[in-house]
């Protein structure tokens, strides 16, 4: 039996910061969150350790989140949010200029397909390997990288 105490504390803020990428709304996410866990708890004896526990509890994560937009019968959100960590900045100058190069590239990730921006989301804010990222969306490692690379170059493409 997994310590399921340990298993919270460690995987509680990654799996919480993946459905903040999905959801963009932190109460939703801690919601999500507990949910995922209390899933988690009552399935653990199926959990075969054929992948890591931080792929396997976002895995939870993602299907209660496509479950909670097909119950209220919501797309998917295309719109995404904090791409990249901030880190401490300075001046003000440099506040300024971030942010407007963030919207900037939230405008220019809108012309991505909805997998794609996934894919890069997973790989920025999640940090995920692309091995885990294609276990998270039932795709091979190879779809994830390329998948991640083609919309890396797409996103220089675009004015």
């Amino acid at each position: 039996m997994q310590d399921i105490e340990k298993i919270y504390e460690e995987y509680f803020e990654t799996v919480n910061k993946y459905l903040f990428c999905l959801t963009h709304n932190q109460d939703i996410s801690e919601e999500l969150t507990q949910e995922t866990f209390y899933k988690a708890v009552k399935k653990i004896d199926t959990f075969k350790g054929e992948c890591k526990m931080s792929v396997w509890l976002c895995q939870i994560a993602k299907n209660l989140w496509y479950d909670q937009c097909r119950k209220k019968q919501k797309v998917i959100p295309a719109e995404e949010k904090d791409l990249f960590p901030i880190e401490t900045l300075d001046t003000l100058e440099e506040q300024v200029i971030l942010k407007d190069e963030k919207i900037s590239l939230y405008k220019k990730m809108q012309s991505l397909d909805e997998k794609t921006r996934e894919v890069i989301y997973l790989r920025i804010t999640g940090e995920l390997s692309f091995k885990e990222i294609g276990i998270i969306l039932n795709k091979t490692e190879n779809w994830a990288r390329v998948t991640f690379y083609r919309g890396k170059n797409k996103l220089k493409e675009v004015d």
